[in-house]
């Protein structure tokens, strides 16, 4: 765990969150061990941004704390629910459709080998090369 690679059922893993713009640039970068559920980190990644009006997620980050979060510092959330919920929140479905700009942010990030494969053991390592990466592909 010290490096950020923790025992999942694929192996040893690890998971970066992001969070990015419309444009698809990241502003944002987390990295935790791959056994770290994603709402640990959650809150620490999005108070690091300024509130802005909508935050599209994914199912994983439907709970009624972090919406109560959001809704308190001005932000639309839309996150579908799961399936399993009693109380399904409603969603705006056109603008969650966005949600692939994130994905193909992840994928742009992905196009580098050492990323994709995690070449370097060392978080601080490993961190630098997605700041690279990011840097790279959509600042310069």
């Amino acid at each position: 765990m010290a490096n950020g690679i923790g025992q999942t059922r694929g192996g040893r893993n690890s998971k970066v969150h992001a969070i990015c713009d419309v444009k698809g640039r990241p502003h944002v970068l987390m990295i935790t061990p791959g056994n770290v559920h994603d709402m640990r980190v959650a809150k620490q990644c999005i108070a690091a941004i300024p509130p802005s009006a909508e935050l599209v997620g994914d199912k994983g980050y439907c709970s009624n704390d972090l919406r109560a979060w959001l809704e308190e510092r001005g932000t639309q959330v839309v996150i579908p629910p799961k399936r399993n919920r009693r109380i399904q929140h409603p969603f705006d479905a056109k603008i969650y459709k966005q949600r692939n700009i994130t994905e193909r942010m992840f994928c742009r990030l992905k196009d580098w080998r050492r990323v994709a494969t995690r070449f370097d053991r060392n978080i601080k390592n490993f961190m630098a090369t997605i700041a690279i990466a990011a840097t790279v592909i959509w600042w310069l």
